[in-house]
């Protein structure tokens, strides 16, 4: 008898979950409705460019910090690439701590120095520090480095999530701030920080943030802007291939909704037909293209991309990264390679891949992955 209540018991609770579950999708929002983002002003634009103009140098230090254990991939190697293609700063990659920088979905790199070596070169600080997602929003090593360099004069730009990692620093209080949409609740629980929506990006007072991964094109298109003016950034947007690059956006395109959910949890469960996806790793690959390649395909739920070579060897990328291949081998199955585009410039090359994405998951798993990026398609 007692075998009959426990298994009805049993099956009672796995029933309540189900109903639960249900409900809970039942009340997610459908898809967005169609729309178009404001329009930003011609005085919004140049407030912002005044607001990011360099606050020290006429030929700016930039740096670009992460911890060497899960840095969101697109936030740490998007802005230094378009940065040092434009050439209009010196751009430095760190870490908190000796070593190489895992990169989250995908791909590891060994940043030019450590924050300390940093310190030691550039005792004066940085012009601008950007600030990436982190695994560890609270790293104190990050933290305090954020702190001091802020103390020091430099204008801080929290990528994406990093908005959360400046926000504990306490360098967000009484400004106005944006962020990945995901984050909006966390960012909104520091009651002393204003969300600003409808803005790619925000800038308050010496602070920057941004919203999703893919905003930190427009970002750094916006930077070369206030440092080398609008035709040096319209030179760098021709070759990344983005058509505009400023601050409007439709917050209310991106939302946690019930097709979002559907695809998530679709994905997850059919864990008997995940793919690894090679990518070769060459000599001056563009860092830009690789990382939105790499990171889209790391983000469908259903592949992971690794980068190969014939080697172990650091590859140095087009602007200077050396980025370590996860496997050394002379070839990859033609099967399990991500379909070519880190040849084509950035924008194309993520276009490109959306589709690639599009044809072999469908639709639904290309709108996920869109949305992860907080890309307007």
């Amino acid at each position: 008898m007692s075998w009959r209540i426990l298994a009805w018991s049993a099956l009672g609770f796995v029933a309540l979950l189900a109903a639960i579950g249900v409900t809970w999708l039942v009340l997610l929002p459908g898809s967005p409705a169609p729309g178009t983002a404001p329009a930003i002003s011609r005085d919004e634009t140049e407030a912002t460019l005044a607001a990011l103009k360099p606050p020290k140098r006429k030929r700016p230090l930039i740096a670009i910090v992460g911890i060497n254990d899960m840095t969101e991939t697109t936030d740490y190697l998007m802005p230094y690439g378009i940065l040092a293609r434009a050439d209009v700063a010196d751009v430095l990659t760190l870490a908190t701590q000796p070593g190489p920088v895992a990169l989250y979905p995908a791909l590891k790199v060994q940043p030019h120095a450590t924050i300390a070596e940093f310190d030691a070169a550039h005792p004066d600080g940085a012009d601008y520090v950007i600030v990436p997602a982190l695994s560890r929003e609270d790293d104190a090593l990050a933290l305090q480095w954020i702190r001091s360099q802020a103390g020091k004069g430099a204008t801080i730009i929290g990528v994406c999530v990093g908005a959360k990692v400046v926000a504990n620093t306490g360098l967000l209080d009484g400004r106005k701030a944006t962020t990945h949409w995901y984050s909006v609740r966390d960012l909104q629980k520091h009651a002393a920080i204003r969300y600003v929506a409808d803005r790619r990006l925000v800038v308050d007072r010496g602070v920057a943030t941004t919203t999703g991964i893919t905003a930190s094109m427009p970002m750094a298109l916006t930077l070369v802007e206030a440092i080398a003016g609008r035709a040096k950034a319209e030179a760098v947007a021709r070759e990344v291939g983005l058509a505009g690059w400023d601050a409007r956006h439709r917050s209310e395109a991106f939302q946690f909704t019930r097709p979002f959910a559907l695809t998530a949890i679709a994905n997850t469960l059919a864990f008997w037909n995940r793919e690894q996806l090679g990518i070769a790793l060459t000599p001056d690959i563009d860092e830009v293209s690789l990382a939105l390649v790499a990171d889209a395909w790391s983000r469908t739920y259903r592949s992971r991309a690794l980068t190969f070579a014939a080697t172990a060897e650091a590859q140095t990328s087009r602007g200077g990264v050396r980025i370590l291949p996860d496997t050394a081998v002379a070839d990859w199955p033609a099967r399990q390679t991500a379909p070519a585009a880190v040849e084509l410039p950035p924008a194309r090359a993520l276009d490109q891949t959306l589709r690639a994405i599009d044809a072999r998951y469908g639709s639904r798993t290309a709108d996920f992955v869109a949305m992860q990026l907080e890309y307007p398609r």
